[in-house]
């Protein structure tokens, strides 16, 4: 296997890795509020999101950053906590004013600069000093990338399959989805607090 591979599937495995389930609980979360038909307002949330997580996952991993990281893995939770929230208090309409839009967006962004620094943690520890960084750094972010967009169709699929075929309501699968993110990342953050 070559090294861009290995470090590819290092992130693909990464982000589909149960044991770090806060990432996929955040794009699942973030997601939630919206129709399969929004999948360009989906793209380009995402897109956001990485555009955050690769600046700091690149900043971090080259030491131009340093935060701590047990500070960090408190932030991360608090991140799907206020996702969930948002979506809780925003009526979910086929139709998003722009200004919410952008909001999103720029959310989106800052949340990805803190799950960045997750990821860089990670890859930090796999990645000797003496390593070159640019190839690797690359390769785990595409490949997170991949993983991030395996979620998200998984998330659209089991979507339309609540909403189209059972009938439930987008307002009741957001609130769902809005509200198990919300439980779940409290009980992270309440574990992760003491930094």
């Amino acid at each position: 296997m070559s090294l861009f591979n290995l470090y590819f599937q290092l992130g693909i495995n990464h982000i589909l890795d149960f044991e770090s389930y806060d990432h996929i609980l955040f794009i699942t979360t973030l997601i939630s509020v919206y129709y399969i038909k929004q999948w360009r307002q989906i793209l380009v949330l995402v897109t956001a999101f990485t555009i955050g997580h690769a600046t700091t996952l690149v900043l971090s991993t080259l030491n131009i950053i340093n935060v701590n990281p047990a500070l960090v893995e408190f932030l991360i939770p608090v991140t799907i906590i206020i996702t969930a929230i948002s979506n809780i208090v925003t009526k979910t309409t086929s139709v998003i004013n722009t200004k919410l839009y952008y909001t999103k967006y720029a959310i989106s962004v800052v949340f990805g600069l803190i799950h960045g620094l997750g990821f860089s943690s990670y890859l930090k520890s796999m990645l000797s000093a003496s390593d070159d960084m640019i190839m690797p750094l690359f390769a785990f972010n595409l490949g997170i990338e991949s993983g991030q967009f395996i979620v998200v169709a998984v998330i659209l699929i089991i979507s339309l399959l609540f909403l189209n075929k059972l009938k439930v309501s987008q307002r009741e699968w957001n609130l769902f989805i809005s509200g198990m993110g919300f439980g779940v990342a409290f009980i992270l953050a309440l574990e992760r607090l003491y930094f």
